[in-house]
């Protein structure tokens, strides 16, 4: 036992050598990377900032979310508290520049601020200047030092849409210290059984099956979408639309040259990423007349085959014009949101890396979705979707359905809070 114990305190050590070796590199990466940059000089003001605007006489329910994605998925539960239970105030923090540049005025949080590496004395100072009642992990945020401590303050700490998987650290030999960052937790709402099956082989019993909270944020965005005036114009008179959702070149790569053989349909393209290189890019593979939203106006827009949007925050409202959705990122690291496609009841499309997003197995498996792995298997979908009405309506329906049979996972975990 007593080499169990030191082994795990060295292991920890360890852990914590190497989150400081990684604050170094961001460092000294920042001289020459914009994003270490922004990450650096964002945690080097966090202190100040809790210093100035945490009120040490109001309680505070703290969110964290790696990046954009998690926020989106901790929103729905952000908005209900803050609607149902007033005296609480929100603390919001981020790691990544790209979630909190986005973010750092969303008005439902009363501070928002980025997130301390994961070392012993910014997580104890973090934690003494926030003061949170309650903490909030988003999906696969397991800080070992942040948990630890939050654990020895009797702070309750809970994770929700979590997800767990056999090749996750927690479960593999040499990681099994590292499983108990999972005790930290007061409960960890996960998104299947699958999950709570996995993680109660390993012991851990604190486990809720609620589902996954995107359900509810992309029926919210459904419900508040934004009227696009120019969209509008651009699909009246509407052969099929093609919306294409945060694409790399990759994925460009192959959906633009059947575009170009393709008059039958138009296309909006919504890329990953608009810096003016990646925009030029675009246009250098398209053979048929397009338009960039900024540059446009109503005569353009009704003479243009494509429409290439170069500004962010819209996306997730376009997809109500079309009627095929391609999501980008299949041919990377993984694909983007496609529920924020399905929502609009149109069959939705991406490459072959969805395995780490349960939803994208799932949503093929109701027969809302479909995976592509090259060209000829993109062309042969898109064939039959144009062809074929009724397996366009069949195959829209279906992703539709597949949102709203799964929505509510924001209440359940809820109703858990309120029942303690």
């Amino acid at each position: 036992m007593k080499f169990l114990i030191l082994n795990d305190c060295s292991m920890r050590l360890i852990y914590t050598l190497a989150i400081h070796l990684y604050a170094l590199a961001v460092e000294i990466s920042s001289i020459f990377n914009r994003k270490a940059r922004m990450t650096r000089m964002g945690q080097w003001f966090t202190n100040g900032l809790l210093r100035k605007k945490i009120d040490r006489n109001a309680r505070y329910i703290w969110f964290h979310a790696a990046s954009l994605g998690e926020f989106e998925q901790g929103r729905p539960m952000m908005e209900i508290i803050r609607k149902r239970y007033p005296t609480y105030r929100i603390l919001l923090t981020f790691f990544s520049p790209s979630g909190y540049e986005v973010r750092k005025n969303y008005e439902g949080a009363d501070v928002i601020c980025y997130l301390p590496f994961d070392t012993l004395f910014k997580v104890r100072k973090f934690i003494t200047l926030a003061n949170p009642a309650i903490a909030v992990f988003i999906k696969y945020e397991f800080w070992l030092n942040y948990l630890t401590e939050l654990k020895k303050r009797n702070i309750k700490t809970y994770l929700i849409s979590a997800v767990f998987r056999p090749n996750q650290l927690f479960f593999r030999r040499y990681g099994k210290w590292y499983l108990k960052a999972l005790l930290c937790y007061e409960r960890l709402f996960v998104q299947d059984e699958a999950s709570k099956k996995l993680l109660s082989a390993h012991g851990i019993k604190n486990v809720e099956v609620c589902g996954d909270t995107r359900f509810d944020r992309v029926l919210e965005i459904q419900r508040n979408a934004r009227l696009l005036p120019d969209v509008d114009t651009f699909t009246k008179g509407r052969q099929p639309v093609l919306i294409v959702g945060s694409s790399w070149p990759k994925d460009e790569d192959i959906i633009l040259p059947y575009f170009n053989t393709h008059p039958e349909i138009k296309m909006i393209i919504a890329p990953h990423e608009i810096h003016s290189e990646h925009l030029l890019y675009i246009q250098s593979l398209l053979n048929r007349p397009s338009i960039r939203l900024s540059e446009s106006c109503t005569e353009d827009l009704q003479t243009n085959d494509c429409l290439i949007i170069d500004s962010f925050g819209l996306l997730s409202s376009i997809y109500r014009y079309g009627d095929i959705a391609y999501i980008g990122g299949g041919f990377g690291r993984g694909i983007h949101n496609t529920l924020e496609a399905a929502v609009y009841g149109i069959p939705v499309i991406f490459g072959p890396k969805y395995q780490k997003f349960k939803e994208a197995g799932r949503l093929i498996a109701c027969g809302g979705a479909f995976s592509i792995e090259n060209h000829t298997s993109f062309n042969k979908c898109m064939d039959n979707l144009i062809s074929d009405t009724g397996l366009l309506k069949r195959v829209g329906s279906a992703a539709n359905d597949f949102v709203h049979n799964n929505a509510g996972a924001t209440e359940k975990i809820l109703s858990y809070w309120n029942s303690k």
